[in-house]
Parts: C-alpha cells; sequence; structure tokens
C-alpha cells in the first residue's frame, strides 16, 4: 500500500513536469540546438518503451524491438527504424544488452518502498 500511494504522489508531481518537459522538447528541439533535447528524447523513449510495450525502464523501444523481434509489434518498429537507419535496432539492442544484463543481475527491477 505505500508503495502505491508513494507512486500517485509522485505521478502527481512527475506529470505536470513531464508536460513542460515535452513542449520543451518540441520546442526546442525544433527551433534550436538538438543536442539540448537529446537525453530528453531517450528518456520519453524508455518511458513509452516500459509503460505502453512493458519493456525495461532502462531500454530503449528500440533495443526491446530487436529482442523481441519475433512479435509483431516489434517486427512494425524494426521496419519504421530501418527506413530511417539501418540496423538501427540490433544496434541499439548492441549497445544497451549489456546495461540490461546488469540491472537484472543487481536486482534492480524489485520494488523497493515499502519492502
Amino acid at each position: 500500500m505505500r508503495e502505491k500511494l508513494a507512486g500517485t504522489i509522485l505521478l502527481c508531481a512527475l506529470v505536470p513536469l513531464a508536460v513542460i518537459g515535452y513542449l520543451f522538447i518540441v520546442i526546442v528541439g525544433t527551433f534550436g540546438k538538438t543536442a539540448r533535447v537529446r537525453q530528453g528524447v531517450r528518456a520519453l523513449d524508455n518511458f513509452v518503451n516500459a509503460t505502453l510495450f512493458n519493456g525495461y525502464a532502462w531500454e530503449s523501444l528500440s533495443s526491446h524491438a530487436w529482442r523481441e523481434r519475433h512479435k509483431k509489434w516489434a517486427k512494425v518498429i524494426i521496419k519504421i527504424t530501418d527506413f530511417f537507419d539501418e540496423n538501427h535496432c540490433e544496434k541499439a539492442n548492441k549497445r544497451e544488452q549489456p546495461i540490461i544484463d546488469l540491472v537484472l543481475k543487481k536486482r534492480l527491477t524489485e520494488q523497493t518502498i515499502g519492502k
């Protein structure tokens, strides 16, 4: 119960900041230097992967798609990213898999609040 309460309170603070961050990414990414928003885009990518695709929070959607490349949704992601950057998902997975392995080995995915 404490974990759910803490999560709810945290979300009430984070969601408005996330909306502001998203708007910042759009405005600065469109009219400013893309290097300024690159980390925000990566964080948003990990967020979408973790929430909508049930992936790891430390992994991009591209890397997750490569791990699950036999599934229909992953094939769509791979096809789209290959249009812009050939073998993008495979390269992302090769870069990120050691991090995923370390996170799992250290059991960083386990509950920490209210345990």
